[in-house]
Formats: C-alpha cells, sequence, structure tokens
C-alpha cells in the first residue's frame, strides 16, 4: 500500500515551473473581467461585490482541492482524515464568528440571519439522497462549480442533472413540508452563544480527534509529505495550499457574504431557479403546461419575484459564476488549465445519475455542504448535524455503488 500524506498539500494541483503569463491566463482574466463589467453594468455595485467574493471562493476551493466528497470518500476507504479535520477547523473558525453576530442580529450595522431550519423527513432523506450522489457525481454542488472551472467537463452532466433534480423537486416541495416535522432548533436561542459555541467546539475537536486515532491505527506507516519548495507568497497565488489555508478562507469568505447579503454563503438555491428558466427558455411550458408560479416553493417569501426577475439579479447564481471563473484563474495561475472530457461511458452516466440525485436531495433538505452543513451548523442550527449524519451515511452507500459505474477510488477526483 502506498504511503499518504497526514498533512495535505492538494493533491490536484502538484507543485509545477509557474509562469504568471501565457495565453491561459490573458484569457482566463480577459473572462473574468468581460463577467465582471457585465454583472456591474447589468447588477449593480452590490452584485459585483459579490462577484468578487466568488471568485476568492473559486480561486481557493481550487488551490486547496478542498472538497467533501473526496474527504469523507478518503476517510472511508484509506482512513484518511485531514479532509475532515481541515472541514471541522472551518466550522470553528466559521461558529467563533457567526454565532455572536446572528445573537445580536446585526453585523457593522447590517442585519443578519443566519439558515435555521426544521428537522424532518425532508432533511433526512433528502441529505441522504445528497450523500449517494455526491459519491457518484465525484462532486457536490460547490466541488462541481470549481471542477468545471479547472476544465474537467464531467461537471457539466453533473450540474445539468442537478438543476433537473432540483427543477423537480420544487414540484414535489409541497408534498414534502407536510411530513411530520419538529420545529427549527436553534443552539444560539436555546443555550445561549457561549454554551452554543463551547458545545460546537467540543464537537468539532472530538471528531477531529477521532479522525486522527482511526487514521493512526489504519494507517500506521504514513509519512508527512513536505511541502513545494516556494515562497508562501507565491504558493499563496499559484497553489497547491494547504487544506487549512482552504478552511480558514472559505470561513472568512462566508462571514463576508454574511455581512454582504444578510445571510451566509449558499451554492444549491441556484439550480432550482436555473431549472425553472431553461424549463421556460427550451420552451417546454407549452408542451407541458405546468403552473410553475403556483408551486408551493417559488411562493415562499423572497422566491415570489426570483421566475421573472433576470439571472444577474440573483445572488447566489452571481456567486456561482464567481466560484466558476475563480476556479478557471487558479487553473491558469497553476499552469493547469485544460480541458478534461475523455472518460467511459459510465462515468457520463453516473454523472447525470448523481447530479439528479444531488438536486433533488438538496432542494428538499433546504441545502448542500455548503447551504445546510456548513451554513446550518456556524448558524447554530440543528438541522445542520442532521443533514451531516443523513448525508454522511448516504455518502456511504454511494461509495459502495461506484464500482457499478467502473468509478475508481482516486483522491484527485472529488
Amino acid at each position: 500500500m502506498n504511503r499518504l500524506p497526514t498533512v495535505a498539500v492538494a493533491a490536484d494541483n502538484p507543485p509545477a515551473n509557474h509562469s504568471l503569463g501565457g495565453l491561459p491566463m490573458l484569457l482566463a482574466s480577459l473572462l473574468a473581467c468581460a463577467a465582471a463589467g457585465y454583472i456591474w453594468q447589468y447588477g449593480g455595485l452590490a452584485q459585483l461585490n459579490l462577484y468578487m467574493v466568488g471568485l476568492l471562493l473559486g480561486v481557493a476551493l481550487y488551490h486547496a482541492a478542498f472538497g467533501f466528497t473526496t474527504a469523507w470518500r478518503n476517510f472511508v476507504v484509506d482512513g484518511r482524515g485531514e479532509g475532515l479535520r481541515a472541514q471541522m477547523l472551518m466550522l470553528a473558525l466559521g461558529v467563533c464568528l457567526f454565532f455572536p453576530a446572528l445573537a445580536q442580529g446585526e453585523l457593522f450595522g447590517h442585519a443578519v440571519s443566519g439558515f435555521v431550519r426544521p428537522l424532518g423527513w425532508s432533511v433526512v432523506v433528502g441529505a441522504f439522497i445528497f450523500g449517494i450522489g455526491m459519491q457518484l457525481s465525484n462532486g457536490c454542488a460547490s466541488g462541481n462549480l470549481y471542477h468545471l472551472g479547472g476544465g474537467q467537463l464531467r461537471a457539466i452532466p453533473a450540474m445539468l442533472g442537478f438543476m433537473v433534480g432540483s427543477f423537480w423537486a420544487t414540484a414535489d416541495y409541497e408534498w414534502w413540508t407536510t411530513l411530520p416535522q419538529l420545529a427549527p432548533v436553534s443552539l444560539i436561542d436555546t443555550l445561549g452563544v457561549v454554551l452554543a459555541l463551547l458545545l460546537n467546539l467540543f464537537l468539532f475537536l472530538a471528531i477531529a480527534l477521532l479522525t486522527k486515532k482511526l487514521e493512526k491505527k489504519l494507517r500506521p506507516a504514513q509519512a508527512a509529505k513536505q511541502s513545494p519548495g516556494m515562497p508562501a507568497s507565491r504558493r499563496l497565488l499559484c497553489g497547491p495550499w494547504p487544506y487549512y489555508w482552504g478552511a480558514i478562507a472559505l470561513a472568512l469568505l462566508n462571514f463576508l457574504t454574511l455581512y454582504l447579503i444578510g445571510r451566509p454563503w449558499a451554492v444549491a438555491l441556484a439550480y432550482p431557479l436555473w431549472g425553472a428558466k431553461a424549463y421556460s427558455w427550451l420552451g417546454l411550458d407549452r408542451f407541458l403546461e405546468l403552473e410553475v408560479d403556483f408551486w408551493a416553493y417559488w411562493m415562499q417569501p423572497g422566491r415570489e419575484s426570483a421566475l421573472v426577475e433576470p439571472l444577474v439579479s440573483d445572488v447566489t447564481t452571481v456567486m456561482n459564476v464567481g466560484v466558476i471563473l475563480g476556479a478557471i484563474v487558479a487553473a491558469a495561475l497553476a499552469n493547469k488549465l485544460s480541458l478534461q472530457w475523455r472518460l467511459p461511458w459510465q462515468h457520463w452516466l453516473a454523472a447525470i445519475a448523481g447530479g439528479l440525485m444531488l438536486g433533488y436531495g438538496a432542494t428538499i433538505a433546504y441545502g448542500c455542504n455548503i447551504g445546510a452543513f456548513f451554513g446550518g451548523i456556524v448558524s447554530g442550527s440543528l438541522h445542520g448535524w442532521l443533514w451531516l449524519v443523513a448525508a454522511f451515511a448516504g455518502s456511504f452507500v454511494g461509495i459502495r455503488l461506484r464500482p457499478f459505474f467502473k468509478l475508481p477510488h482516486d483522491p484527485h477526483t472529488g
């Protein structure tokens, strides 16, 4: 068995002879600037700010190869826990930043609120389905965005499946809300900021120590990997990053998102809207005659006008575009910008099927790894923990299904 590192440097981005010039960097910069100009003109300064945050998120995700899918799979299959520990670091920093602001209800004069959702079958089933889908599609909602930006075209069928699955879920959304569920539980309101913070930090530490213990038991001979020999400033720009750099960056940028739009970062919220827009743009409404406007999902506060407004006005769409283009820029900086599309047909099938599961699961479970897991836990909502347990169980099943689609366990793919 090959020895694997305990202190991980993003394996997707091995050290290279970096150069900041060249055609790829020029094209990536022009594309990012063109998108910025369009968003500024048609969306305004507020949307431009969110796009810039999305760009930074894309750079962080790509350079750190910060994924939830591979981190969970590495732990289940190989006993490697560095990815899970990085997620615990991200959450620990997140709750330290979010809890005081959410308790006050404002951040530097801006009203803020978290994602506090009910506890019910929709979360359990949706997160479980999502967990299966993320392993079949080789990425979660944010993962597929930065994979696409990095040139992995296998993310396209996964994202298309995500759109279709999300749109399908909006049709069933009202039924899921009628199932038995418990009222939302905010640990901040129930325990107070200090106790809620201590409890969460204890749980993060316990999970991190557990992964470390199991890692030593399962992989006692592994050795630490040396960092690439380049200055930290150069590495910050060109990558690869250690996982913990990515964890810190994602926590800080999520906190900036809270300040800018009054709620945590979300990714999956855009996919139902993209699916509904595609349904209209493709003219399918003339054949199927679905009364989408009257579905319960679209009649919720804040979504009533989403179907008629341009996509540039949707904050999640703008940030998602920023993530994709940020990953393109990061790939160009790392001299790794290339298109990767030659895959067996079974992999494409798995991507589509996994995408459908991602979309349906995320929509009924109030979000994905970012909105429900990350956003829910840093909001102090108990549903974030319920989502984590159900999604991890689904991910375990998804890992067992991967061989049927001839998907290898490859630490560089998720």
